[in-house]
């Protein structure tokens, strides 16, 4: 692990570095006073401090993404192995690995078609791990997967039926079909947003009034973050210069999430402290 958080400290500045490695690998923030403040303002601290809830979108995206070309068994399957890859990539530390103990177990209910066996399965996985340990049930990482895969199960699971596979097959245009596809992604992770943002009130006690927009404009984007840092990680592993070039491709997006948060920040009363 601290093989790979130094690799991303050598391809980034700060706080594009701590975002990454926040994000991707559950570490610690290192960045200024006035950063931190700034992503709890504007409601994003979960997303780099908490990595279970990042693998619950990840999943949910990639099964979205990829369901409209294999099919929704293929596409299970295939997410699922992608799950264990990144689980055993990072590292199998306690957050990681209960996060994707829930995404693998309620894809297997999707894998059915059935939103029943989903809630089933991810209810089934949560009493399970309190049950080995108990302790996990005061986890916050635990707590934020766990709202989040239900809220996309409930609000955010796609209609997965055989005319999904043609959604990108059909005669409409280009614009179209990327409209659809946004909105879905932006369906997921708001299904997730809504499930979480009382357990993040609670911990972190304060209201944030922009957290809506700064969610909208940032979620989508964590999947394509954690896709491309893998990619960068492993070319960067295999050799420094690899893992540089495919840096730049990661930069852009990395930046944008900075932007919004320096910019959102700047909002009159966009938070509050009760």
């Amino acid at each position: 692990m601290d093989t790979l958080t130094t690799l991303i400290n050598s391809y980034f500045p700060e706080p594009h570095a701590s975002l990454i490695n926040g994000i991707v690998l559950g570490r610690p923030l290192f960045v200024t006073n006035t950063f931190y403040t700034q992503l709890k303002n504007v409601g994003l601290i979960h997303i780099v401090v908490l990595s279970g809830m990042n693998i619950t979108l990840l999943t949910a995206i990639i099964m979205n993404t990829i369901v409209s070309f294999v099919g929704r068994k293929l596409a299970s399957i295939l997410t699922i192995v992608i799950i264990i890859a990144f689980v055993h990539f990072v590292g199998a530390e306690a957050p990681i690995v209960r996060a994707a103990i829930m995404g693998i177990l309620s894809l297997i209910g999707l894998l059915y078609g059935r939103q029943t066996i989903a809630l089933y399965l991810l209810f089934l996985s949560g009493l399970i791990m309190v049950i080995v340990h108990y302790q996990w049930l005061t986890s916050i990482s635990f707590q934020l997967s766990f709202s989040a895969t239900l809220g996309i199960i409930l609000f955010g699971s796609m209609d997965y039926e055989n005319d999904q596979q043609d959604k990108f097959m059909n005669h409409e245009s280009i614009f179209l079909n990327l409209k659809k596809y946004f909105i879905e992604e932006l369906r997921i992770s708001l299904a997730a947003q809504v499930f979480t943002l009382p357990i993040i009130f609670w911990y972190f006690r304060q209201i944030s009034f922009i957290s809506p927009i700064a969610n909208i404009l940032v979620a989508w984007l964590i999947a394509p973050t954690m896709i491309l840092t893998m990619i960068t990680m492993v070319l960067g592993l295999l050799n420094w210069q690899l893992g540089f070039v495919c840096s730049w491709l990661l930069y852009p997006l990395i930046e944008f999430i900075v932007w919004v948060v320096e910019v959102l920040a700047k909002v009159p009363y966009g938070s509050i402290k009760p």
